[in-house]
């Protein structure tokens, strides 16, 4: 390793930044910095959750950091609803990112939101919709296996994730993605598909053949549950290193 990178990982909606906690140690061991904030409204910040936060907010958070850190040449990975942070982060701040990593993650176009790229999320809303908080969208339930609870099986482990679990705003799945500025288009990107039992009603947008800075697009598949990060995180680490 000629220098070590720094890995900003981006956790998924309802999560917190502790789901990275089995992956961020494989990655340090080989001398590489890892970032692995909460959300607004999730984790260390939970208290701070309102129907004002979205994905707007999501992306403030990432980019504060990487300019209150001076971050640069940066893997920034995101996972599931972290795909719409990163890719707008990526507008942002495009010159300090080296490679975006999408792990089952949303892959948006200029002006999508959540619910253009997984209409799933639709149903979510309108779920809530009758609820004493219709802005606040919980959780997905626990399936039986093979599905699990976002993909996690191991009873421990569901106990566990369960903890970290908190609701997402409304507007996180309404607000659109912004990617106007073309110098976003020319960062490298790496997708990391889990290809275990999907629950009934997601669907998956293929990834296309040529990135959008026109080079081969680079997929790995995992054979594992949405929640990789906690059933392979020593696959997905090898795969974060394999892209330093």
């Amino acid at each position: 390793m000629s220098h070590p990178t720094t890995y900003l990982l981006v956790h998924g909606a309802w999560h917190d930044g502790q789901s990275w906690n089995r992956v961020a140690p494989l990655l340090t061991a080989q001398g590489h910095r890892v970032l692995t904030p909460s959300l607004t409204g999730h984790g260390d910040k939970a208290h701070l959750l309102s129907p004002e936060v979205g994905l707007t907010t999501h992306v403030d958070d990432i980019v504060g950091l990487i300019l209150d850190h001076d971050l640069r040449d940066l893997v920034l990975a995101g996972h599931s609803y972290a795909g719409m942070v990163i890719s707008s982060v990526a507008n942002r701040v495009p010159e300090r990112i080296a490679r975006l990593v999408y792990i089952d993650a949303m892959v948006p176009t200029h002006g999508e939101n959540a619910i253009d790229v997984m209409p799933l999320t639709r149903v979510m809303i309108d779920g809530a919709a009758d609820s004493a908080q219709p802005w606040r969208i919980p959780p997905m339930p626990e399936f039986p296996a093979p599905q699990g609870l976002f993909g996690v099986t191991d009873p421990d482990d569901i106990a566990w994730l369960r903890t970290t679990l908190t609701d997402e705003s409304v507007l996180c799945f309404q607000q659109p993605a912004e990617l106007d500025d073309p110098a976003q288009a020319l960062i490298p990107r790496v997708h990391v598909l889990c290809v275990g039992s999907v629950p009934e009603g997601v669907t998956r947008r293929p990834v296309p053949e040529i990135q959008p800075n026109g080079e081969p697009s680079q997929v790995h598949e995992l054979e594992t549950g949405h929640d990789c990060m906690i059933t392979k995180p020593a696959e997905l680490a090898d795969l974060l290193l394999k892209h330093a």
